[in-house]
């Protein structure tokens, strides 16, 4: 029974906007209504600099993470800790708190993915770190990163639930970032 009530408890802790919350805290603009609109780390970055996106970054992605360590730390099946997963990443696009809009779930998705193996994570963090070396474009990182994430979860844990998940985490990241795919397309980005 315990393991059905962490599926609205992700979504909840999800719901939770880190770049809301930080921004207020350190006495920023509210991340909405400046710079891209986006509550996300790449936001605060612009608006508050690298301590404030720091910040985000680590509790966007602990929200992501937490939920799915403690099912798979609980011992439950894949399809469960998929489920707490998604919950956590759909909390934070489609914030309960925050009428429903919310961030485009790059580092939720990534916290979800270092949940269900660290080695994953670190899979989508190096290919993150990689691209943006190479091009120095945030975005063309955590899109390829994405796009990745569902083949490295087939070779690391050969889960097709699990490889489910990031490909749904994958479709919905796309879907969010394609204003920053017509402009990499654009060469604008």
């Amino acid at each position: 029974m315990i393991e059905w009530l962490l599926i609205p408890a992700a979504y909840l802790l999800g719901s939770v906007s880190c770049a809301i919350i930080i921004c207020r805290m350190m006495g920023l603009a509210d991340p909405r209504e400046q710079g891209s609109g986006n509550p996300g780390a790449t936001n605060v970055m612009r608006i508050g600099g690298k301590k404030a996106a720091g910040i985000t970054l680590l509790g966007d992605l602990l929200k992501g993470f937490l939920p799915v360590y403690l099912a798979n730390f609980l011992g439950m099946p894949p399809l469960l800790q998929a489920l707490i997963g998604l919950a956590a990443f759909f909390g934070h696009l489609y914030p309960v708190f925050f009428g429903f809009k919310g961030g485009k779930g790059v580092a939720t998705s990534l916290g979800v993915l270092l949940g269900f193996s660290w080695l994953l994570g670190l899979a989508v963090i190096g290919t993150w770190l990689l691209v943006y070396k190479l091009r120095k474009i945030s975005s063309l990182s955590a899109l390829t990163a994405s796009v990745l994430s569902p083949v490295y979860a087939w070779f690391i844990l050969g889960d097709k639930v699990i490889v489910c998940a990031a490909l749904v985490m994958m479709v919905f990241l796309l879907v969010r970032h394609r204003g920053n795919i017509q402009r990499l397309l654009a060469r604008e980005e």
